[in-house]
């Protein structure tokens, strides 16, 4: 289980995200959006499946 400091660097990401979405939301721009999207999920999966891994469970 990750500590408290992990768990809080993971919610700025996550309200990171939800940021630039949001600009891109307000521009009225869905494609722009859309391709905000593709960007951080590629972001996410290379983190999620990174080499070495973050934990050695």
């Amino acid at each position: 289980m990750p500590g408290e400091k992990e768990l809080n660097a993971m919610l700025f990401d996550q309200l990171t995200i939800i940021e630039r979405i949001e600009r891109r939301a307000e521009k009225g721009d869905l494609e722009e959006v859309k391709k905000e999207i593709e960007i951080l999920k590629n972001e996410i999966n290379r983190k999620l499946y990174q080499k070495p891994p973050l934990t050695d469970n």
